[in-house]
């Protein structure tokens, strides 16, 4: 057995192990994959959940004949995805289309989005992937549906002030809570405990009759450490301050790259995680090659810095302008 894995890889090895259907199956071994340590002792192992993740996609496409799936998985796209999570007709999908302009369907009868849809939310010089999902309901929840909230960076959980939105938010909870997934304000390793999600809570609907009173109800009862953001995705109030709390929450900042006697390439920066980003960390994310190859680099930062000489392991911070050399 390879070193160093984790007590999270453990359990998620066990669920595998067991699992009843193939959406159970399918989802451990990608959780498996995602939180394996990345280290020469663990290549053949990945090379194995890889093929044992193919052979399992492929055995599921043909069981079902031909016939439409019922497993969902979207690839994330941009700087994180978050997932939006809520009861019917709490108004997720005008949030989508309020911050994506996505071509969601919206109506004023429940259950209406049946299929994950994804949209692009434009932040800064950077795009952040959206997720509406189906709702979630005692009455009806798609199989795959808490495997998409797991696999997403964060959840942005929805309630309507107009229909008692703190039994909407306790039932959203609950139903979380029983598969596993906790969400929570505080930054989450997520290679450490796969049940936490960092999580958000929109306050939907301030434009109705009465809404500040049945915010600060909501405020005063709900018993999670959640932020709540008051917004109308109707009028569009709020939605600016939302989109600064969600990309907040993600824990991500920006770097831009340049070339040795070239201007900056400020349109098109990467992405990086905050906490532990060093310049090799940017290297290995650019390309494996520069990684391997790296010899040191130049960083611009602000009056701080213009053109100085850095080694590897110096930490990154947000509009940094690095020039690598190999």
């Amino acid at each position: 057995m390879p070193a160093n894995l984790t007590p999270p890889y453990l359990e998620a090895e066990k669920r595998y192990r067991e699992a009843k259907t193939p959406t159970e199956k399918l989802a451990a071994l990608e959780e498996m994959l995602t939180i394996l340590p990345k280290h020469k002792g663990t290549d053949k192992l990945r090379a194995d959940l890889t093929k044992r993740i193919s052979k399992l996609k492929l055995e599921t496409k043909k069981k079902a004949g031909g016939k439409k799936q019922t497993e969902y998985i979207v690839e994330k796209q941009g700087g994180g995805q978050i997932v939006l999570v809520g009861p019917p007709n709490s108004g997720k999908s005008t949030i989508l289309f309020g911050l994506t302009n996505a071509a969601a369907e919206i109506a004023d009868y429940p259950f209406t989005t049946r299929t994950p849809l994804p949209g692009m939310m434009p932040y800064r010089d950077i795009y952040i992937q959206l997720l509406d999902l189906p709702p979630v309901s005692r009455e009806f929840v798609p199989p795959w549906l808490f495997d998409a909230i797991r696999r997403a960076d964060s959840a942005l959980l929805v309630v309507d002030l107009y229909a008692d939105p703190l039994e909407q938010l306790n039932q959203t909870l609950e139903m979380l809570k029983e598969h596993r997934i906790i969400p929570t304000r505080q930054n989450v390793n997520r290679e450490l405990d796969r049940k936490a999600i960092r999580g958000l809570i929109a306050a939907n609907k301030m434009d109705i009759p009465q809404a500040a009173a049945v915010l600060d109800i909501l405020r005063e009862l709900q018993e999670t450490d959640l932020e709540i953001i008051p917004i109308s995705a109707m009028t569009g109030q709020g939605l600016e301050a939302l989109k600064d709390h969600l990309v907040a929450g993600l824990g991500i900042f920006r770097v831009y790259t340049k070339k040795p006697g070239k201007k900056p390439e400020l349109d098109s920066p990467y992405i990086m995680k905050k906490g532990a980003a060093t310049i090799l960390d940017l290297a290995y994310t650019i390309h494996r090659d520069l990684g391997e190859n790296f010899k040191y680099a130049r960083l611009w930062r602000g009056n701080e810095f213009q053109g100085q000489m850095f080694q590897r392991d110096f930490a990154l911070q947000d509009q940094d302008i690095v020039e690598l050399h190999t």
